[in-house]
C-alpha cells in the first residue's frame, strides 16, 4: 500500500457570498484538470457539486459539495461551500477541516456581506487564501474595485499575479505579471498573445503592478531586497517561493482573475492552489492537530504522518432514503483501510468501517485506503455522527468537536394528515443527523413541534425534504408565544363540592390561602391543616386538583406560575367524602382564589446578543427600542458592535429578516429565554381580545 507524498495534497475550501460563482468555478477547475468530461451549469442543474434535488431546484448550494482532481501530480480536494446566509453554518463547519481556501470576489458586486462573514470564518481557522476575481467578462466588471474592497472591507493585502487582457465582453486572456507575458485560451490550451496585440493601457498598468509584486516579495528577504535595490530582479522561482511563504503566513493574499464560465484564469488558479496554498504538512505547522485522551483527559498531539496512529474526524453526514448513510471523513494521521475497526472516541465504542470512497459530488469511487491529509467517505456507520473522532483503539484521541452557531429563527410545524404525523419524528431525526444546525423540540406549554434553524429558507428546505424524501407533509407556522399568568396579592377562599344522588354522595370542603411568589419561584403547596378536619389521605387529592387547575388561568387560559397555596382548613363527611370530591373542591377553591388575587398576564423576555457593523448600530438599537427592548450594553468587537438586549419574545419572533434588512445581511444574533415579566395592560387587553375572537 503506497502512500502519497503529503506535500502533494491540497484541501481547498471555495468560499464567497451567494451568487459569486463558487459552483461554476468548481466545475471549471474539475473540467480543466480533466476530472470530469464536461463542465455543468448551475442554471441547467447539471453541476457535479450541486446534486441535491433542493439545490438543483433552487439553483443555490445548500450543503458543501466535495470533489477532487489531479493537477501537476497533486491531489486537490475541493470543498464547494454554501454562500447564502441560511446555510453559512455548513460553510463554517466545513472550513474547520480545510487546509486553505479560494475566496471568490465578484467583479460586479465586489465584497458583499456574505463574503465578509466567510472571510472571518477563514480567519478563525487560520486558513491561507488565494482570491479569484470572477465574472470579468460581464458588463460593468471592475477589477480595481474588487481589489479596493479587499483592502477596505476585508482588511487584507491583495497581491495581483495576473491582469485581465480586455474588458467586459472583450475579455480575451490574462497578463502574467511574473512571466511578463500575456496568454489566451485556444482549444483549452494557453497560447501567448503577441505584445503588439495588447491594449495600449495595459503596458503601463502591468509595469506598476509588477513593481508592487516585486517589492512585496523582496521585502520578505533582506538579501533579495538589497539586490533588488541594486537593480537585480529576483527569478521566477524566487518570486514563487516568497509568494508561498507570504501566503502561508498571511502577509498578503495572491489574486488571480478571469471568468469561471469562460474558463479564463482557471488553469492559472490551479497553479496558484498548487504553488501557494498549504499541504497538510504546512497546515499542521499553522494549526496543531491536538485533542484529548478520552480516558485520561490529557492533551494529545498528532503529526500528519501516514504511518502514525489513525486519527480522523467525520465532518459531514449524508443520508439517502435508499442508499443509506454516508459519512465524510478528514484523515489527520495514519492510514485507514477498508473494513478497519476504529474507536469512536466520542461514544467510547468501536466502529467497523466498510468500503472507503473517493468523492466526486454524488459519485463515489471505491478505494482501498485513506491516508493522513486526505478526504473521503465511508458508508453505514452505526454509532458515528458528524463531529465524532475515529481513532486507533490503542492510541485514543478525541479531536475538538465541530461547533455550530446558535439558530436564529424558530417556526412551528403542523402535519397535514395522520400518516405524516406517524412518520414525522423518525424523519426529523434523520434530517437532524444530516444537518446538525437543525434543532427539533416540543413546547411543553403549547404542544407545538418547533424547528430552530438559521433562516426561513433553511427551514423551508427542511419542509421540502420531509416531503420529497420521506413523504411527510407539513407546513410552517409562526410559533405561539408561551404566555403565563400569576397572582399579585393574597386571598383566602373556600372551595366546597357537595353532590347528593340516590346512593352515596360526594362531599369535599377546603379552605385555601394563596399568595404570590417572586418571579421564577414556580409553585409551592403547603399543608397547614390541624385537628384532622381534612383527613391526611385526601390532602394529596387537594393538591392534584389545584395543580390541574393551574394549567389554565382565568385571564386567557395560560398556565399559572409563581404562587403559593396553603391548605388551612376544611371539613369532611364520614361517608360521602372521597379523593375525587376533595380534588374537585381544591380545583374550585383555586379558581375562586385566582379571581380574587388580582391576576396578571406574564410575557416571556428573551436575552439577545446581536453583532452588527459599526455604522448600523444606531439603527439596530432604535429598532429594538421600538420593540420594547431594553439595551443592557454595547461592546466593540473587530469592526463591529455587540449589542446585548432584553426584549419581549412576541416582538422578535421573526427578527432574522428584519436584522438582515437593517444591516444588509451583515448582522448576526442569538437569543435565549431570560425571564417573565408582567405584560402591559394595553397589550394584555389586545391579546385577550384576539384570543376571544370567533374563528373565521
Amino acid at each position: 500500500m503506497e502512500s502519497r507524498d503529503l506535500a502533494t495534497i491540497r484541501n481547498v475550501g471555495i468560499l464567497s457570498h451567494g451568487g459569486a460563482g463558487k459552483t461554476t468555478l468548481a466545475e471549471a477547475l474539475l473540467f480543466t484538470a480533466g476530472a470530469i468530461p464536461r463542465a455543468g451549469r448551475v442554471e441547467d442543474g447539471t453541476t457535479v457539486m450541486d446534486f441535491d434535488p433542493e439545490e438543483t431546484a433552487r439553483k443555490v448550494s445548500i450543503a458543501t459539495g466535495v470533489g477532487h482532481l489531479i493537477y501537476r501530480d497533486h491531489l486537490v480536494n475541493l470543498l464547494d461551500t454554501p454562500g447564502y446566509s441560511s446555510f453559512l453554518a455548513d460553510t463554517r463547519s466545513t472550513l474547520r477541516i480545510a487546509g486553505g481556501a479560494v475566496a471568490i470576489i465578484s467583479s460586479l458586486s465586489g465584497v458583499k456581506a456574505g463574503t465578509e462573514r466567510v472571510w472571518r470564518f477563514a480567519d478563525e481557522y487560520e486558513l491561507p487564501r488565494v482570491v479569484f476575481v470572477n465574472k470579468l467578462n460581464r458588463e460593468r466588471a471592475d477589477f480595481e474595485r474588487a481589489l479596493h474592497d479587499m483592502e477596505e472591507q476585508l482588511t487584507a493585502t491583495p497581491l495581483p499575479l495576473y491582469l485581465p487582457v480586455g474588458r467586459e465582453q472583450g475579455l480575451r486572456g490574462l497578463y502574467d505579471l511574473i512571466a511578463g507575458k500575456a496568454y489566451e485560451l485556444h482549444a483549452g490550451k494557453r497560447q501567448e498573445i503577441p505584445a503588439a496585440e495588447l491594449p495600449a493601457e495595459l503596458v503601463p498598468q502591468a509595469a506598476t503592478y509588477r513593481e508592487r509584486l516585486l517589492e512585496a516579495v523582496c521585502e520578505m528577504d533582506d538579501e533579495l531586497l538589497e539586490r533588488y535595490l541594486e537593480g537585480e530582479e529576483p527569478t521566477a522561482a524566487q518570486i514563487r517561493a516568497q509568494l508561498r511563504e507570504g501566503t502561508l503566513t498571511g502577509r498578503f493574499v495572491p489574486v488571480v482573475c478571469g471568468s469561471a464560465l469562460l474558463g479564463i484564469g482557471v488553469a492559472e488558479l490551479l497553479d496558484a492552489i498548487v504553488d501557494y496554498l498549504p499541504s497538510p504538512l504546512d497546515k499542521a505547522h499553522i494549526t496543531r492537530i491536538e485533542g484529548v485522551d478520552p480516558t485520561t483527559g490529557a492533551t494529545v498531539r498528532r503529526e500528519p504522518n501516514p504511518a502514525g496512529p489513525v486519527t480522523a474526524q467525520v465532518f459531514k453526514t449524508l443520508i439517502d432514503p435508499y442508499a443509506g448513510k454516508l459519512s465524510y471523513l478528514r484523515v489527520y494521521s495514519g492510514t485507514i483501510t477498508a473494513n478497519a475497526t476504529l474507536l469512536n472516541a466520542n461514544r467510547g465504542e468501536t466502529e467497523r468501517l466498510h468500503t472507503l470512497y473517493r468523492l466526486q459530488g454524488k459519485e463515489v469511487t471505491a478505494i482501498d485506503h485513506l491516508q493522513a491529509g486526505e478526504i473521503g467517505a465511508t458508508a453505514k456507520l452505526k454509532l458515528t455522527h458528524t463531529g465524532d473522532t475515529l481513532c486507533d483503539p490503542a492510541q485514543p484521541i478525541r479531536l475538538p468537536e465541530i461547533t455550530y452557531p446558535e439558530p436564529q429563527i424558530t417556526y412551528a410545524i403542523e402535519t397535514a394528515d395522520r400518516a405524516s404525523e406517524d412518520k414525522l419524528g423518525e424523519s426529523l431525526a434523520k434530517l437532524q443527523e444530516e444537518d446538525p444546525i437543525l434543532r427539533v423540540h416540543t413546547d411543553p406549554q403549547t404542544g407545538d413541534t418547533l424547528l430552530d434553524g438559521m433562516g426561513q429558507v433553511h427551514l423551508e428546505v427542511v419542509v421540502d425534504r420531509l416531503k420529497s424524501r420521506y413523504g411527510v407533509n407539513v407546513r410552517l407556522k409562526t410559533p405561539k408565544v408561551p404566555y403565563r399568568e400569576t397572582i399579585t396579592r393574597s386571598a383566602r377562599v373556600q372551595g366546597k363540592y357537595k353532590k347528593q344522588t340516590g346512593g352515596r354522595g360526594q362531599y369535599g370542603d377546603v379552605w385555601l390561602e394563596v399568595e404570590p411568589l417572586k418571579r421564577g419561584a414556580g409553585f409551592v403547596f403547603e399543608d397547614r391543616v390541624v385537628g384532622g378536619v381534612v383527613p391526611r389521605s385526601y390532602i394529596p387529592a387537594v393538591e392534584r386538583g389545584v395543580v390541574e387547575a393551574l394549567h389554565s388561568g382565568c385571564i386567557a387560559g395560560f398556565p399559572v406560575v409563581d404562587c403559593k397555596v396553603a391548605l388551612v382548613d376544611g371539613s369532611h363527611h364520614s361517608v360521602d367524602s372521597s379523593e375525587m370530591a376533595f380534588k374537585i373542591a381544591g380545583s374550585m377553591a383555586w379558581k375562586k382564589a385566582m379571581e380574587e388575587a388580582a391576576p396578571v398576564l406574564l410575557e416571556p423576555l428573551v436575552r439577545m446578543e446581536i453583532t452588527v457593523p459599526d455604522e448600523c448600530t444606531g439603527n439596530v438599537i432604535s429598532d429594538l427600542n421600538s420593540r420594547r427592548g431594553r439595551v443592557l450594553g454595547v461592546e466593540p468587537k473587530a469592526g463591529s458592535q455587540v449589542v446585548e438586549v432584553e426584549v419581549p419574545m412576541a416582538e422578535v419572533l421573526e427578527y432574522a429578516p428584519i436584522l438582515r434588512s437593517i444591516t444588509a445581511g451583515r448582522g448576526l444574533f442569538s437569543m435565549h429565554l431570560s425571564r417573565y415579566e408582567e405584560c402591559p395592560s394595553y397589550l394584555k387587553n389586545r391579546l385577550v381580545a384576539e384570543l376571544n375572537k370567533p374563528a373565521g
